[in-house]
């Protein structure tokens, strides 16, 4: 496969928009400049990349410096899913 194609659900867009400006445009920065290019590439490797346990389906996180964003991907489809983004501290709960 070549490259994935990255799909924003609406719960991300939702949460991205939620975030403070200052935030937000940072995170759409890392993004588009780092986060992106990388999953498209390589979906499950990287140093900010962790699968999650016991998560059905298959659910990775990404770390953004406090932020941590989450997503699941299609293999067959070439598809990533961006899920949701939070802050580190209510990622979690």
């Amino acid at each position: 496969m070549s490259e994935f194609l990255v799909f924003e659900t609406d719960e991300f867009l939702g949460r991205l928009q939620r975030l403070p400006s200052r935030d937000a445009a940072l995170v759409r920065r890392k993004l588009s400049d780092y986060v992106y290019p990388q999953l498209k590439k390589a979906p499950c490797f990287g140093k900010n990349i962790k699968k999650l346990r016991r998560y059905d389906p298959d659910t990775w996180r990404y770390r953004i410096g406090r932020f941590r964003l989450f997503y699941s991907m299609d293999s067959e489809d070439g598809v990533i899913y961006m899920l949701t983004i939070d802050q580190r501290k209510d990622a979690y709960r």
